[in-house]
């Protein structure tokens, strides 16, 4: 498709992970990229623009890290779709491929097939900065000579020679057949040969479409077709009969001890090594590098995973902590404008509805946003400087074993702060497979939400005597939920990687990227870029929702209760004196009318409908109500049960009051409502159920499909009344009742 056609010429990005890509994108774009979605394809794209003096202004689409066209997920597909421009991509017109100077050869892989696919090529090296401190040498005119296409030296970080890799792409646009040099390595070898012709005459008419001789190309697809194709990938399109031709070629291959993919892949491999003698030079023996001496205590077996835990308990703390003033503030706005509502707008729906709900929905949006953009701090700020492919490496053999690979850890253990952020960092993962089954467990931790509720019924129902004399019962109940969340997530991983997410065992290619400075504006940069994608998606999504449980807490309206309570205030009027002890009666009274309507609401009927299904897990209606307010958020929980029994919405966990009157409550013929083992079973309930709307609605906007936050609150909710119920009826079937 010609660029003509477009109007603006397009140039993609691309290169292996780490090598500096993104950090050279954005400095090359400035402040001009944006985020939305590749065309037809639910994967992110940023892209901006680049003005060249011949060119003029030019668009940068920043593909996928990948290291090659080939593919076994969808989104690993979607570098081959930019690249070569594949439906319903369009076909850029020049690429600008970044390698990482300190691993050049294994780098060329990638430009050796971005050059068969006939899009005019720029390679740019970066990192030739650290090149001296491992003694390796790199002669740019020799390799341009080897590769057929303009190659340039750039420095990423510091922005050095950024002004040479722009006139190059200059060039190729102007003359594309400078970047174009035709395939660097042919297949020779007949029954490899054989295989590709067999696999061309498949290949679909809309593959063959854009720049470069028409045969060039279909072999080009027939090579991505042996190397990705089979009986468990997750590629999208119409490729059955493709597949299946692919499957039977590996077979009859393997029936002669052939390895196609094999046998590709060490094509490539060594016509780049028969020629690096020409343009690398590096030392006899390797130079220790200040990479390799932080690697042997950050990969060492024994000091490494301490290091990390250490690591991650500062991330967390930012989270608990660091970001709570930051909250408050945002609470303390919020309130302060719920306030200015209610003084400035008469009484009534619309006052409500402003105050209560617009104000407060937007509120619940923003009161997430120092959190997210604190977790995205730590995760770019980890993967800019090296580490995090050293926290995946470190984490592999533990994870593999549940059927994912090192990187879902890091999402996992954000869970533990809020499984917002956390669903969000699981697109550092790329198979769509892991990203979707560390999803559905992530909600599973134990979150910073689920404390006050622990907080509350802990202070309440259980004394604070310690066993032993020494360990104290209050304490240890509360590290117990964390244990117990922890245990349930990883079994539920287990079983759902081998059930409803089976899928292939996929090693985790990793190359260790020397530790660098991170680029502290492309980390902020990518910081507020992921938190403002989820401000504009899952934030209208979450408001949505607030709104909504407003109104099912809030409707209908029964005049009734208020004419009765008007009538009880006029009493307390004629019966007191203005002052201290009137306040406390209207208080008092106030407070009883909100648990009044409460009650009669939507929401209230709601729990009373419930009463039934919750009854086996030990809870009345009440605690049902708790439980369709805690949707909202689970903390609301505790605000809910103050007005439910009378004591108003300003209560908190630490309430003495709140937590006198749960101890107090009690059945018609006498017995407690709340007893040790009540609060136990409601503590596993909150543990396991998704009860959360901004997760779910988080999940909704990552996986673009209602179907899957639907499930992720039934099998959560599933869970959580199975294992409630074995609580509270194997607690009373031993005694504990």
């Amino acid at each position: 498709m010609k660029s003509t056609a477009r109007g603006q010429k397009r140039i993609a990005i691309a290169g292996n992970p780490n090598t500096g890509k993104t950090t050279l994108f954005n400095r090359l774009t400035k402040s001009n990229a944006k985020v939305g979605n590749y065309p037809g394809i639910t994967v992110e794209a940023e892209s901006g623009t680049l003005d060249l003096p011949r060119s003029g202004r030019v668009t940068m689409l920043d593909v996928p890290g990948t290291y090659s066209l080939s593919a076994r997920s969808a989104e690993e597909q979607v570098a081959i779709q930019a690249i070569a421009g594949l439906h319903p991509l369009e076909q850029p017109d020049a690429v600008l491929l970044v390698v990482d100077g300190t691993q050049l050869t294994r780098n060329l892989y990638l430009a050796l097939q971005v050059i068969e696919t006939g899009v005019p090529l720029v390679l740019a090296i970066n990192m030739c900065d650290m090149l001296a401190e491992r003694g390796q040498v790199i002669d740019s005119q020799t390799l341009a000579h080897e590769l057929g296409v303009p190659v340039v030296e750039v420095c990423a970080l510091t922005g050095e020679h950024t002004e040479q890799v722009t006139a190059a792409l200059d060039t190729v646009l102007q003359d594309p057949r400078l970047g174009r040099p035709g395939p660097r390595w042919i297949p020779t070898d007949a029954p490899l040969l054989a295989d590709i012709s067999a696999i061309e005459q498949l290949i679909p008419p809309l593959w063959i479409e854009g720049t470069g001789d028409a045969s060039t190309r279909r072999r080009v697809m027939a090579l991505w077709a042996l190397l990705s194709l089979d009986d468990q990938d997750e590629i999208a399109g119409d490729l059955d009969q493709l597949r299946a031709a692919v499957i039977e070629r590996r077979r009859l291959a393997g029936l002669v001890g052939r390895d196609i993919e094999t046998e590709i892949i060490l094509g490539r491999y060594t016509w780049i090594d028969e020629r690096a003698g020409g343009f690398l030079r590096e030392p006899l023996e390797a130079p220790v590098t200040m990479t390799d001496r932080v690697d042997r205590v950050l990969l060492n077996p024994v000091l490494g995973f301490p290091f990390f835990l250490l690591l991650m308990g500062v991330v967390f703390q930012s989270l608990f902590s660091w970001a709570d003033p930051a909250i408050g503030l945002v609470e303390d706005l919020f309130g302060a404008l719920q306030r200015i509502a209610v003084h400035n707008l008469p009484a009534g729906f619309f006052a409500d509805l402003i105050s209560q709900g617009l104000i407060e929905g937007v509120g619940s949006v923003l009161v997430f946003l120092p959190q997210i953009m604190l977790l995205f701090f730590f995760i770019v700020m980890m993967e800019d400087s090296g580490y995090m492919a050293r926290v995946a490496f470190l984490m592999d053999r533990l994870m593999k074993s549940l059927g994912l690979h090192g990187r879902a850890f890091v999402p996992m253990m954000s869970g533990f702060a809020c499984a917002v952020p956390a669903i969000m960092a699981t697109r550092t993962m790329e198979r769509r497979r892991d990203r979707m089954l560390t999803m559905m467990v992530v909600p599973l931790m134990t979150c910073s939400a689920r404390l006050p509720v622990y907080a509350l019924l802990i202070g309440a129902l259980f004394p604070p005597d310690h066993i032993f004399g020494v360990l104290p019962v209050q304490g240890l109940l509360m590290i117990g939920m964390y244990l117990f969340s922890t245990v349930i997530a990883l079994i539920a991983l287990g079983v759902l990687g081998r059930t409803l997410f089976k899928g292939p065992s996929v090693p985790l290619l990793l190359e260790m990227p020397p530790y660098r400075v991170p680029h502290w504006p492309s980390v902020l940069r990518s910081m507020w870029v992921r938190s403002k994608v989820f401000m504009t998606e899952a934030g209208t999504v979450i408001l949505a929702c607030t709104i909504g449980m407003w109104l099912l807490l809030t409707f209908p309206d029964d005049p009734s209760i208020a004419a009765r309570f008007d009538v009880s205030r006029a009493d307390a009027a004629l019966q007191y004196e203005a002052g201290p002890e009137l306040d406390t009666q209207l208080t008092a009274l106030n407070r009883e009318q909100a648990g009044e309507e409460l009650r009669s609401s939507y929401g209230g009927r709601l729990g009373l409908w419930a009463e039934p299904l919750i009854a086996p897990l030990g809870f009345d209606w009440k605690i049902g109500v708790g439980l369709v307010g805690a949707f909202a958020a689970r903390e609301v929980f505790v605000g809910t049960m103050g007005v439910v029994y009378g004591m108003g919405d300003e209560v908190d966990e630490q309430s003495v009051g709140l937590r006198k009157r749960l101890r107090e409550e009690a059945h018609a013929d006498g017995r407690p409502v709340y007893t040790p083992l009540v609060g136990l079973s409601l503590m596993v309930f909150f543990a396991l159920a998704c009860q959360c709307m901004s997760t779910l609605a988080v999940v909704k906007r990552e996986t673009r499909s209602y179907r899957w936050p639907a499930f992720l609150f039934a099998y959560t909710g599933v869970l959580a009344w199975c294992a409630s119920f074995a609580v509270y009826q194997g607690g009373r079937l031993l005694g504990f009742g």
